[in-house]
């Protein structure tokens, strides 16, 4: 059994391994470690980091959230489309700008209804 064309996968995974987990090992053991009141602040949750998990806490940061999601998601229809506009000609384009404008009307919706204030 002959493993040599292996060689470069198994590089592959080791050097993408020692890249991810080297800068986090290097972190936690030079790192200097001085909590204070600004780094345990809450951020972008909106409650406090440490209180009772089963507190109530104000349903809009899950509406931004799945907003979020939602226009990021349909933004990432775009790559394919930009790759492929040579092949698929006119009707892609016209398809791509009809399904631009039902997004742009659903973001101005949303801003209008004020899902995107965060008070």
């Amino acid at each position: 059994m002959d493993l040599q064309p292996y060689l470069p996968v198994i590089l592959f995974i080791l050097v993408g391994v020692a890249v991810g987990v080297a800068p986090q090992v290097i972190g936690f053991i030079f790192g200097p470690n001085r909590p204070d009141a600004q780094k345990n602040s809450p951020y972008e949750c909106g409650f406090e980091a440490f209180e009772d998990a089963r507190m109530k806490f104000d349903v809009r940061y899950y509406l931004v959230a799945i907003l979020f999601i939602l226009f990021d998601l349909e933004i990432a229809f775009l790559f394919p489309w930009a790759v492929s506009l040579d092949a698929i000609g006119l009707f892609g384009f016209v398809s791509m700008m009809i399904f631009l404008a039902i997004l742009v009307v659903g973001f101005i919706y949303e801003w209008m209804k004020g899902a995107l204030d965060w008070e």
